[in-house]
């Protein structure tokens, strides 16, 4: 999932160029979308993985919308803004465990066609988003991570591929509930993992100056 993918403790030139917040803001766009997409087609197919592939799509938009309110507030805001992003994903994860629970205990077979239809244009979603980053894949180490992240969840796109096939052939629906664990699992530590970090954050000794509240 997008645990620190775009966490920024600093506003390195090439962030705040023009061109980047316009990359961003498409990334964005595109990442919240696909993320109601996959919602609505996950209650449409009886399929969880587009479920849990939603939640990363959520998080990578989280991930952006951050990253653009970041830039210039007091390192204060981002932390705590950085924890309650890090709780959300970590409950949205718990949600689609909990759903693949009851799938399982329902025995439903997901829909594989529309299934893969869905996750195909998931993949092409964030095979694009990752075109859009690929020029800035040698900024600083935050820049290559945002980078880095959206190619990793394009690997996650083909893990759903790879379920929808499988359903299609086995006749059972054990294989979509196998990589919505697998996603939803990375969420819940991911989310975890960022609620830490936050923490540590807000804990160090420049974080207990004055405070500025978050500004435009």
């Amino acid at each position: 999932m997008s645990g620190h993918c775009c966490d920024h403790d600093h506003a390195p030139a090439a962030i705040v160029s023009p061109r980047y917040r316009r990359v961003l803001w498409a990334a964005l766009l595109i990442n919240a979308g696909m993320a109601a997409v996959e919602i609505v087609s996950s209650r449409m197919t009886g399929s969880v993985s587009l479920l849990a592939d939603a939640a990363d799509f959520m998080g990578d938009a989280a991930n952006y919308a951050v990253s653009l309110w970041a830039l210039g507030v007091a390192a204060v805001w981002r932390a705590r803004t950085a924890w309650l992003k890090g709780l959300c994903m970590a409950l949205y994860g718990l949600g689609v465990l909990a759903v693949a629970l009851w799938q399982w205990r329902q025995g439903g077979l997901p829909q594989a066609s529309a299934m893969g239809l869905i996750g195909a244009l998931a993949l092409a979603a964030n095979l694009a988003v990752a075109a859009m980053l690929y020029a800035f894949r040698e900024g600083d180490a935050n820049m290559r991570a945002v980078w880095l992240c959206t190619r990793n969840d394009a690997i996650g796109n083909v893990a759903v591929l790879m379920a929808a096939a499988l359903v299609a052939v086995s006749g059972q629906g054990w294989p979509d509930l196998v990589v919505a664990a697998g996603m939803a699992a990375l969420g819940l530590t991911g989310g975890i993992s960022v609620m830490r970090q936050a923490r540590e954050e807000l804990r160090e000794p420049h974080q207990h100056a004055p405070e500025s509240p978050p500004h435009a």
